[in-house]
């Protein structure tokens, strides 16, 4: 069973990134193959919504999210990791989900099948203050990708109060939510 875990957050070794290695490391220990990408280490550009667009769903931008689009297609389950910023996903995250544009008009406009199986999805999220209703966007927009790639939305951690870096370490009770999210979607996706 394949894990894909992806990393919208640009600050390295922050709250975002301590929950998703938690999620992941939960799911290694029930015999997960986990991957994690971070969305800010690749090069790529936001979408171009091209006027020609091929039928296939293949992008025709080459750059980063090559990788990004051949994870997602060989993944079992896949967890989205972001931050709130501005009552949204990361610029990053953001991005990465307009590039699924050629997905979305080769499933829904041209009827191709692009994803052979349904599979499980989890949203990790972190915002500064602590007002919920800041997650509705982030979740709707995740929730979205999710519907276009043939994930369903089956768990979300969502987290307030983490404005400080690495704060989430201070908060066993959290860790141990995230950690077990990533049990959980290990089970999940192999009852399917």
């Amino acid at each position: 069973m394949k894990l894909l875990g992806i990393n919208g957050s640009p600050r390295r070794g922050g709250n975002t990134e301590i929950l998703l290695n938690n999620a992941l490391f939960g799911a290694k220990t029930k015999g997960a193959e986990i991957e994690s990408i971070a969305l800010n280490n690749l090069k790529f550009a936001p979408c171009q919504e091209c006027d020609i667009m091929p039928e296939n769903g293949i992008c025709l931008i080459k750059d980063g999210m090559a990788t990004v689009y051949e994870k997602v297609l060989s993944a079992d389950a896949v967890i989205i990791a972001s931050p709130v910023f501005f009552g949204s996903v990361s610029a990053q995250t953001k991005m990465m989900i307009d590039r699924f544009q050629c997905v979305w008009l080769a499933q829904f406009e041209y009827g191709k099948k692009m994803f052979l199986k349904a599979r499980p999805g989890a949203f990790i999220c972190v915002e500064a203050s602590t007002r919920k209703d800041f997650f509705d966007n982030s979740r709707a927009v995740v929730k979205n990708l999710f519907a276009t790639i043939d994930v369903k939305y089956t768990y979300e951690l969502l987290v307030t109060g983490m404005e400080k870096k690495g704060l989430a370490n201070q908060f066993p009770e959290v860790l141990e939510k995230a950690y077990r999210l990533g049990e959980d979607i290990v089970s999940v996706s192999r009852r399917r």
